[in-house]
């Protein structure tokens, strides 16, 4: 069989709040996103495993609430926004931004803009040197995205492939998700390595091909 070389091209992902999937494993946090109003002291943090959808989740609430996006590790000096802000990776805040975060933290609590914060942990293990910043940050309400449940990790199955412009039956989906990791980096290295190998062969993603994948694969998803 002829083989073809594949290369690791980017590829487009969708994420309108109608390409997100509400399962019990994520209501609660949706559900605080979605009312910024009610957020103790103005401010919550959501707090999830890598690719649980937190970049979702805020880039829902930026486009429904107008909120400026930045990455805590890139937090500029003398930010003074006038509307709502989200800062992604609050656990990877360098020691030479907690300054920028400390005075950006109280401007938006004294003009009453909504601050929304992401992280992997809750703020209690952040490694966060700035004593002030600290206990700030240890007072912000969290929400929790827990690990996915059959029904959303089976969705996140299938919004991979689409990101990938991949439209396998729904029959593919159910049956990887009881022989992966219950986890959503698994489901995005059974989906990236699916790509890979029906490119490879020139084949179809079918459930066939998943379960030799899968042979191929085995302790390492």
């Amino acid at each position: 069989m002829a083989m073809q070389l594949t290369f690791d091209w980017p590829t487009g992902v969708a994420l309108g709040a109608e390409d997100f999937f509400v399962t019990d494993a994520n209501r609660a946090a949706y559900t605080m996103i979605a009312a910024p109003e009610i957020w103790p002291q103005g401010k919550l943090v959501l707090t999830g495993p890598e690719g649980a959808g937190k970049s979702h989740l805020t880039r829902v609430f930026a486009a429904r609430h107008g909120a400026q996006l930045v990455s805590a590790e890139d937090l500029p000096d003398g930010l003074n926004p006038d509307r709502a802000v989200v800062v992604e990776d609050m656990d990877r805040l360098p020691p030479a931004r907690e300054e920028a975060m400390f005075h950006l933290h109280n401007n938006l609590a004294a003009h009453r803009l909504p601050l929304l914060m992401t992280a992997r942990s809750h703020p209690a293990r952040w490694a966060i040197a700035l004593p002030d910043l600290a206990s700030r940050m240890q007072a912000t309400t969290p929400a929790t995205i827990t690990g996915p449940d059959d029904a959303l990790l089976q969705a996140v199955l299938m919004k991979l492939f689409a990101d990938r412009q991949i439209l396998p039956s729904p029959e593919v989906a159910s049956y990887l998700v009881p022989r992966i990791e219950r986890s959503f980096a698994s489901a995005q290295r059974i989906v990236a390595a699916l790509d890979a190998a029906a490119l490879t062969e020139k084949r179809a993603i079918t459930v066939k091909l998943a379960a030799q994948v899968l042979d191929k694969q085995d302790g390492l998803l």
